[in-house]
């Protein structure tokens, strides 16, 4: 199971080329997926493959030892090897799947110094990643601190069972996805046509309008990067999204289900819109580390993401929250703070960022999604005076 999902992520997500270098991101509790997506990419044809190890208990006690100066330094090193990357068009695989409690020791204040510092280092690599300028994908793997906090207890096998069964790797992997990624396109050649002027959210704690650029565009699944390759940027994947207009979002909506940032949990929360801005806020878990990622610049007091997921989903009908946004975001519709992609806008991937803005794309350093979507949510696509249902009770109805 573990090489069909290594090939899964690999053919699928990455389209992984012959001749093409691989840059693997993971946890070093992930090491036994990692071996078997090097072979794999070695048997497909890889130039090489680079591996970056994180180990979340070291960056834990670094952000609450280290002198506040350090955390506002990134390395230089770090912004050239990812720019090698680039101009290499290599490919990056993110493999996920911390503690979602991991940081909830660490004083708010002092992540948020961290974060900034990242996003900031990193301004350029995000654009040109979020461009599509190589081939992406994010992927999970179970570890004992993660599997405690879904399931009550260190069952990782049983938290993998889920994972590949929401990652469709089962019977022939490669046509469950061609099959599912077919279903996708249908419903978003569909919204493509109509060019919606607004989107309406109504459901428990949500009243929300949200208008849409002119000329956006909606996707889903599979996208292209720069050199014409087409890859899947998630898997699991269930979700058709597009950028909102940054100035055009009024009303109130409501998380469905919790947020996790920077190994803390966000839940319970409320946020209020006034022509695209967030003017109130409150959660009942994790107020402070929300104020956090709102205070990371202007841009992440809006939206760069609007996305559609039905409740019937596999990952929903699980009925089990992941605390993770691979797999939750998945599992409902959902928004996220800051940055939009510039390729959910005609020829926005050759736009600099004051043109983005002024075509209603939001800029930002960040880009945090969290969930909205539930079995009473509807929502409807607004033309011209004309309201057309898309999703009622949560499901498709197009």
């Amino acid at each position: 199971m573990l090489k069909k999902y290594a090939e899964v992520a690999l053919k699928i997500g990455l389209n992984l080329q012959k001749g093409q270098i691989l840059f693997i991101k993971a946890p070093i509790d992930a090491r036994e997926f990692v071996e078997q997506v090097v072979e794999t990419a070695f048997e497909i044809g890889a130039f090489d493959v680079y591996v970056k190890w994180s180990d979340e208990i070291i960056t834990k006690t670094r952000l609450k030892n280290a002198p506040i100066d350090a955390l506002k330094e990134f390395p230089e090193w770090e912004i050239k090897a990812s720019e090698y990357l680039l101009d290499k068009k290599g490919a990056v695989l993110s493999i996920t799947g911390g503690d979602p409690d991991a940081l909830k020791d660490v004083p708010p204040e002092r992540i948020g110094i961290f974060t900034k510092t990242v996003n900031t280092a990193n301004k350029d690599i995000m654009r040109r990643m979020m461009s599509n300028e190589i081939s992406w994908c994010v992927v999970a793997y179970p570890t004992r601190k993660w599997a405690k906090k879904v399931l009550g207890e260190e069952n990782t096998e049983k938290l993998l069972e889920y994972i590949l069964k929401a990652s469709r790797i089962e019977g022939d992997p490669v046509k469950n996805w061609q099959e599912h990624i077919d279903n996708l396109k249908r419903i978003t050649r569909f919204l493509n046509e109509k060019q919606f002027d607004y989107l309406k959210y109504e459901g428990p704690g949500t009243d929300l309008t949200v208008g849409l650029p002119k000329n956006h565009i909606w996707l889903s699944a599979t996208q292209e990067n720069m050199s014409g390759i087409t890859f899947v940027p998630n898997i699991p994947t269930e979700e058709i999204f597009t950028a909102p207009h940054k100035d055009k979002i009024n009303g109130v909506v409501t998380n469905s289900l919790p947020l996790v940032y920077g190994g803390n949990v966000i839940d319970k929360f409320t946020l209020e819109f006034k022509d695209g801005k967030i003017v109130n806020y409150k959660a009942e878990v994790g107020e402070k580390i929300l104020e956090t990622i709102l205070n990371t610049d202007d841009g992440a007091k809006s939206l760069g993401e609007v996305a559609l997921v039905p409740v019937n989903s596999p990952i929903y009908k699980m009925k089990t929250i992941f605390y993770n946004t691979l797999f939750d975001e998945n599992a409902a519709s959902h928004f996220a703070f800051g940055r939009a992609y510039p390729n959910c806008i005609k020829d926005g991937t050759k736009m600099n960022e004051e043109q983005l803005r002024q075509n209603g794309l939001n800029t930002s350093l960040t880009h945090v999604d969290f969930m909205v979507g539930n079995e009473n949510m509807n929502v409807y696509g607004i033309k011209a005076g004309e309201k057309i249902t898309l999703m009622e009770n949560g499901k498709w109805v197009i």
